[in-house]
């Protein structure tokens, strides 16, 4: 029974305690003031280093005083501006004119102060959204009294306009922070510009030592790797202008996604691009068959291929086309074989025909000695005993070996008296008694 006692007496004891931390917890977070508003011109990166610790309660504390801060001065700009407003206006009275003007310069050092108290809101925002606060309702206000407030009547007065654009074109806050982040834009750009071209040579350096890799192959590493490194220079460019990336990323990611379903069929000449790219089936510079077209293979990137015939055309094949079809690549190997057929008249010598068209194919300084020409009788045809005449070559020598030995073949036979038939057909008449 004691022990019982003991028990219920430590329980109920962690109770009051727990509940005792709890309530001193929440009487701390309740007696938090801010601290970092105190100070409106805090230097932004000493403001973030003060923002760290603190827990999202303590933040939202921090964020209402900084509304707090930029709502006053807010008021307070309002309140010059209607003093500006209800001047008396076209009079020619030097202290009124001073008075507006001076009032003009108040107003825009006040729009100055507004843009750095929006700044570190921002800063203040941002950790609060790290650490899991709701920041909408505070993105909404600042958006809302972003901006240099103006009225019609400013616009039509032109010495008011005058000073208003020169204050703001010297303000830090205003045009020369303008100037600044242009000149970074610009500056980031440029940058952007030439390390993209020394990645690519760089790339295209290091793709040129390598023998796996085809033509097609390098131009699209090298395309890659300068395209990203711009890209992404780009990206931090614009970022110097306040633009916030990170729903231009996300919005990029959508836009990609929507564009790729609407474009199933340039996705689909993109997957034939990229297999066609490992597989290598043809490079640059090959002759190859392929989607009905024969020529030679001028330039391709990820959807299409650009074939240039025979005749000049150039003719641009998806690569799906290619690639789901049958490719012949002409002058893929460094050699070819060329495939002939002669032939001569049934009474003629047969010997003596092989022997002269051997002759012809060992002495042409373009067939190769290895592997081994072919000459052999082929078959009897309908007029004429036919032979195959098969020499090696080097690829790019195919044509003139074609042609040197067809010529050669003809001259030869007609001197030694070796006849070349051509299609005959008999015909016969007979006539018949009435």
């Amino acid at each position: 029974m004691k022990k019982l006692k003991e028990l219920v007496f430590i329980f109920a004891l962690t109770i009051v305690l727990f509940f005792s931390s709890f309530s001193l917890a929440q009487e701390a977070d309740s007696d938090y003031t801010a601290v970092t508003a105190n100070e409106p011109n805090v230097h932004i990166e000493e403001l973030k280093l003060l923002l760290k610790p603190l827990t999202k309660d303590e933040l939202i504390v921090e964020a209402d005083a900084w509304l707090n801060l930029v709502k006053s001065k807010i008021q307070e700009i309002g309140n010059i501006e209607i003093q500006i407003l209800n001047h008396p206006k076209d009079t020619e009275d030097q202290e009124s004119t001073e008075l507006k003007k001076q009032m003009v310069v108040t107003s825009t050092k006040l729009q100055e102060e507004k843009t750095g108290l929006i700044d570190r809101f921002n800063v203040v925002l941002d950790a609060l959204k790290l650490k899991g606060g709701g920041i909408d309702d505070y993105k909404t206000y600042i958006a809302a009294v972003s901006g240099i407030d103006m009225s019609m009547e400013d616009i039509k007065d032109v010495n008011a306009l005058k000073i208003r654009t020169v204050e703001w074109l010297k303000s830090p806050q205003g045009g020369m922070r303008w100037l600044k982040s242009i000149i970074s834009f610009v500056v980031i750009l440029v940058i952007s510009c030439i390390l993209a071209c020394f990645v690519g040579k760089v790339t295209n350096r290091a793709v040129n030592k390598s023998k796996k890799f085809s033509d097609l192959l390098k131009q699209f590493f090298v395309s890659v790797a300068s395209k990203t490194v711009f890209v992404v220079g780009f990206i931090m460019a614009l970022s110097m202008l306040g633009i916030d990336i990170a729903p231009l990323i996300a919005g990029l990611g959508v836009a990609g996604f929507v564009i790729g379903f609407a474009l199933q069929g340039t996705l689909s000449n993109f997957a034939s691009g990229l297999m066609i790219l490992m597989y290598r089936p043809y490079d640059v510079g090959n002759v190859i068959e392929a989607a009905g077209v024969v020529g030679v293979v001028d330039k391709m990137n990820l959807v299409s291929t650009t074939i240039k015939t025979f005749d000049n055309q150039i003719i641009v094949v998806p690569n799906g086309s290619i690639w789901g079809g049958v490719i012949k690549n002409i002058t893929g190997s460094d050699t070819r074989r060329v495939d002939m057929k002669f032939g001569i008249s049934y009474s003629d010598d047969i010997a003596k025909a092989e022997k002269i068209l051997k002759e012809i194919v060992s002495s042409h300084q373009l067939v190769l000695k290895e592997p081994e020409p072919v000459v052999k009788m082929h078959e009897l045809g309908e007029s004429s005993v036919n032979f195959v005449c098969r020499p090696w070559s080097k690829t790019s020598d195919y044509w003139n070996v074609y042609w040197d030995v067809t010529r050669a073949v003809k001259e030869r036979f007609d001197k030694e008296g070796v006849s070349i038939p051509f299609p005959q057909q008999d015909v016969h008449l007979y006539q018949t008694g009435d």
